[in-house]
């Protein structure tokens, strides 16, 4: 659960921004679309390894 410490004084605004911040850090919207749907640990292992692989050649500046 997500605690946001507000003074009398903050704006609701702000209140708010820092709430969203909090929740977004905490990782809470990929916890539960990970969630939706179970992923077998070898497919999620390929798709790690097709993932660095597609970034590495980013990084080398192959297409």
């Amino acid at each position: 659960m997500l605690i946001i410490d507000a003074r009398e004084s903050e704006s609701l605004d702000r209140a708010l921004k820092v709430f969203k911040k909090k929740f977004e850090k905490a990782g809470t919207i990929k916890q539960l679309r990970a969630r939706q749907a179970f992923i077998l640990p070898s497919v999620k292992r390929r798709t790690e390894i097709k993932k660095a692989v597609y970034i590495e050649q980013l990084r080398r500046g192959e297409e």
